[in-house]
């Protein structure tokens, strides 16, 4: 069979350098979990150098071309391919309860939408790693202060470690894109319970960066916070001015204030 062609409502971008692949499959310490799950294999680039590790890799591709490909070129990954979207597949019917890494070159368009799944599903992901647009990378794993820390940082630090590792020229790729890449890895944290209310948490930072430029005090307002809290001085900040403990902070003192989601 030859080669795949990239599809653009894909976002496919196949990378052909060796060496990037190998160094992104060697992001994973395989510490805490001996599956591995990589998303959007397209040809397998990076497949191959997972299959030399001592743990057992699963695909997950949605494009039925490269599922074709996959199939014909390695015979290792024989029942093991998952012909389906990560974003609305029932990963445990793989993996019921285990614990597994998630690993993978994104497809850009949907890659903030992969980190988001991960989080929903972090009691069974120690270790999250690959390739994003380089500022996506470079968001997850910013800390406060910067324009560019806003929901996906929070929420991704509150849970995980997060490590910018290094940059990917785009000339790496067929097709190239017309951005730079980024690979960064996320290690979830020994202690990753939040100390309230999950559900609150994520309310919180969602709907105070939705308005960034204002206030809290004026971008929480529709949490209907009682006139006694909103003169903590905490609220005459702006969302990007919190670290991530000091979100959590704020959630334990609205959800005290009365408010429950």
């Amino acid at each position: 069979m030859e080669k795949v062609k990239a599809k653009k409502h894909l976002g496919q971008h196949f990378l052909k350098d060796e060496s990037v692949a190998k160094a992104i499959a060697d992001t994973l310490s395989l510490k805490g979990y001996d599956e591995v799950l990589e998303i959007g294999p397209g040809m397998g680039v990076l497949t191959k150098y997972l299959l030399e590790k001592p743990i057992t890799t699963h695909v997950i591709e949605i494009d039925t071309e490269s599922v074709a490909y996959l199939d014909a070129h390695y015979p290792k990954l024989k029942d093991k391919i998952i012909s389906q979207d990560f974003l609305k597949y029932n990963i445990n019917e793989v993996y019921q309860d285990k614990q597994f890494a998630i690993i993978g070159n994104f497809p850009y368009n949907i890659s903030s939408q992969i980190v988001f799944r991960t989080l929903d599903l972090k009691h069974q992901i120690p270790e999250f790693s690959g390739m994003f647009q380089k500022e996506v990378a470079e968001r997850i794993c910013e800390k406060k202060g910067s324009k560019t820390y806003g929901i996906l940082s929070v929420l991704a630090q509150a849970f995980y470690t997060t490590e910018y590792l290094f940059t990917v020229d785009e000339n790496v790729f067929i097709p190239p894109p017309k951005v730079k890449s980024g690979v960064m890895r996320m290690t979830r944290k020994e202690d990753y319970s939040l100390p309230c209310s999950e559900k609150l948490f994520f309310t919180v930072v969602k709907t105070a960066f939705q308005q960034r430029r204002k206030t809290l005090r004026n971008s929480l307002k529709t949490l209907n916070l009682s006139d006694n809290l909103r003169e903590d001085t905490i609220f005459d900040k702006r969302p990007e001015q919190l670290s991530v403990d000091e979100f959590i902070e704020l959630t334990l003192k609205i959800e005290t204030d009365g408010v429950q989601s």
